[in-house]
């Protein structure tokens, strides 16, 4: 073969795969295109368009959760007051500008509820959370038997969201409990319904409340939404109003949160607080904290929690010895306490408080829902005895 023939069928095979190619990359094209085309209509069927509401801005009747509400507030959804400022850790400030505990009620007969809300912090998701745990809003609903039961959440992409939690919900005139963000501040809050349907507001309830303060367990690390800490499960159970005075790293029954507790008119102090402390802090601070609520609130009952232990401490005698030693400084704190002739004193053993199959926690320290579902069936009983003619 001639090398002018040889260059000849050279040329057609490289022209023959240059339409190939070019077939090819054309199909694959408008086969891109056919696909972008079937998924707008979809894409566009989620982008909810806003119908006509009327707004209720929560700040107008209250919430539950929120202590001290005489006192002045640098943020309305603060859950200390100003006066906090400089006597709490700056760490245990910080903290309280989340709105971990609070909650709102009211009344409707409408079919679908929405919110219009502002977070403090960027940062929608927390330690171990998802951004609903962290900054969502929690729904909740009475049914016809007068049980709580869950309706749905927020879904959180932004600091501000105005957005639809449900719709297409059942006839009825039924009372709704909106739970705040656990892991993040409220700047601003609005519920939405539809302007012909009935809204009643429902202003705090008076009862007293259960009081917890302890650590980013009862902050509510990792609860997957507002609702399920037990701090709220036990709210919903006893139906009764809670403050959750949890600080992420920060429970150590310090003087200072002291200082504010006993300005609350409690059904029940909750001190969990081990979880943040080791044995020696406990033998130092449980009896002067314990000390310190009963001078001011005689009657009022104080529950002493010991901290869980860890779902993998099983496996890790350093940590499974670190619980063993917490737990045998609060015992000594309680028996003393009691010698000493304090009353109304009640403990919560933490061996169970997660379950003994190492299934109740995110990350071996942090409850999941099961575990949080676990502590408060541990807890109830004893609170409960301990809210008896309260």
């Amino acid at each position: 073969m001639s090398l002018t023939n040889s260059l000849s069928r050279l040329a057609l095979l490289s022209a023959g795969l240059v339409l190939v190619s070019a077939v090819f990359a054309q199909d694959t094209a408008t086969k891109k295109s056919a696909a972008t085309t079937a998924a707008a209509p979809a894409a566009a069927t989620k982008q909810l368009v806003e119908p006509p509401l009327a707004w209720h801005n929560v700040t107008s009747w209250g919430v539950e959760g929120r202590a001290w509400p005489e006192m002045e507030r640098k943020r309305w959804f603060d859950r200390l007051p100003a006066v906090a400022d400089g006597k709490v850790t700056a760490a245990v400030w910080g903290l309280s500008r989340d709105s971990a505990g609070m909650m709102v009620r009211f009344k409707t007969d409408a079919t679908m509820i929405w919110a219009d809300s502002t977070v403090l912090k960027e940062k929608l998701n927390g330690t171990n959370m998802t951004p609903i745990g962290a900054s969502g809003l929690d729904l909740y609903a009475r049914d016809e038997a007068g049980k709580w039961r869950w309706v749905g959440v927020s879904r959180p992409d932004k600091k501000t969201m105005r957005q639809e939690i449900i719709g297409g919900l059942a006839p009825g005139f039924r009372e709704y409990a909106v739970y705040l963000p656990l892991y993040n501040g409220v700047e601003k809050l609005s519920l939405g319904v539809p302007p012909n349907a009935k809204f009643e507001t429902l202003a705090p309830r008076t009862v007293k409340p259960i009081v917890f303060y302890g650590t980013s367990i009862t902050h509510g690390a990792s609860a997957s939404r507002p609702g399920m800490v037990h701090t709220a499960i036990l709210g919903r159970r006893f139906d009764r109003p809670v403050v959750n005075l949890g600080f992420s790293g920060n429970g150590r029954m310090d003087a200072a949160v002291g200082e504010l507790l006993v300005k609350i008119d409690a059904a029940v102090y909750v001190i969990d607080c081990l979880p943040n402390m080791d044995a020696a802090a406990v033998r130092a601070k449980c009896v002067p904290l314990v000390q310190q609520l009963r001078a001011a609130r005689a009657d009022t009952p104080i529950v002493l929690v010991e901290d869980r232990r860890n779902t993998n401490a099983w496996i890790l005698p350093k940590r499974n010895q670190h619980h063993t030693e917490n737990h045998a400084a609060l015992r000594e704190c309680f028996e003393q306490l009691k010698a000493a002739g304090v009353k109304g004193l009640f403990y919560v053993s933490g061996d169970d408080l997660l379950g003994h199959d190492a299934e109740g926690a995110t990350d071996g320290s942090h409850p999941n829902d099961l575990g949080f579902v676990r502590q408060a069936d541990v807890m109830e009983p004893v609170i409960r005895t301990a809210l008896k003619g309260r």
